[in-house]
């Protein structure tokens, strides 16, 4: 029962971040989870379990309101769902020391990105009618997505969503629901990628996929108000810190660099980390952009969509 009571508060953490900020439940959940004792592949195996009933959803809300394209989603689905499989069977395969430092370095990775992302984002142009992205581009995103994805515990929005926000060619709505329809797939291949790698430890974790369902379900509602409160730039730079820092603890001393040099590297980490998060406050606390453009009035702007950083 304490264990389960666990999982969900970690469930409950992880929907408050991704539901804040539009990604990153993996990751955050991933990362709680490995500093709470459960074994890198038996977390993202978790993660991904309990993801294929929240990605679900998700995926019927946004068709509901009209934001998925669904050639978009196949063309990224499909080679994400691929790439996932393999991801996982890759993981799985991995003895517990080695599959640590190898899910540390890629949630390192991405929370690096969303530090870095939520802290100096800049305004970008969407462009406001479907996608136009080509397979070509697509499939090798979604390979890579897919594979980073179940390797490393998460990484599927930060890697596939911001990267086709950042082309300009999509409106932001369509982004984001095929990439969450997307993920369905991506969470069930994965799913059956660490049943065939760890067979019976995979169907041991039922706790830990209960509390992350529960713990998500609990905090959905709590994240929708969080996100109207609290600026994502600065939700998103704290978030991202935090990942940082607990995994390069992990690297660091799996590496065997002990005090006083990795309390050199953790004071720089700090110190940059709350440079950042001031940054993101001040810009959180400057004056607005002006609204976006309706589509059906922006003939000024040659069909374009302007969004200023999350505030």
């Amino acid at each position: 029962m304490r264990s389960l009571l666990i999982f969900t508060l970690v469930g409950v953490g992880a929907q408050l971040v991704d539901g804040a900020l539009g990604m990153a439940f993996g990751v955050t959940a991933s990362t709680l989870l490995v500093l709470s004792g459960v074994g890198a592949a038996q977390a993202s195996a978790a993660v991904h379990l309990a993801e294929v009933g929240t990605t679900f959803a998700s995926g019927l809300s946004h068709w509901k309101f009209k934001n998925i394209d669904w050639a978009l989603v196949a063309k990224l689905g499909g080679p994400g769902a691929f790439g996932a499989f393999v991801g996982a069977t890759v993981l799985s395969s991995l003895s517990t020391e080695q599959a640590a430092p190898l899910m540390a370095a890629i949630l390192l990775g991405i929370g690096l990105y969303v530090l870095l992302r939520f802290s100096m984002r800049t305004p970008l142009t969407f462009g406001a009618r479907g996608t136009s992205h080509s397979a070509k581009f697509l499939a090798p995103l979604g390979l890579f997505g897919g594979f980073i994805d179940a390797s490393g515990g998460g990484g599927w929005g930060p890697v596939t969503t911001s990267t086709l926000l950042s082309q300009g060619k999509t409106a932001p709505r369509t982004v984001i629901g095929s990439v969450s329809a997307s993920e369905f797939l991506v969470s069930v291949s994965a799913s059956l990628g660490f049943l065939v790698g760890l067979k019976q430890d995979f169907l041991d974790n039922w706790p830990v996929v209960v509390g992350l369902m529960v713990g998500g379900v609990i905090a959905a509602p709590v994240a929708a108000w969080l996100v109207s409160r609290v600026s994502p730039a600065l939700l998103g730079t704290g978030v991202g810190g935090v990942i940082v820092l607990t995994n390069s603890q992990k690297l660091l001393a799996y590496f065997g660099v002990h005090a006083p040099a990795s309390t050199v590297v953790y004071a720089v980490i700090v110190v940059a980390w709350a440079a950042l998060v001031g940054y993101a406050w001040r810009v959180s606390r400057a004056p607005q952009p002006a609204a976006p453009v309706a589509v059906e009035d922006a003939a000024d702007t040659d069909g374009a969509i302007v969004v200023g950083r999350p505030g």
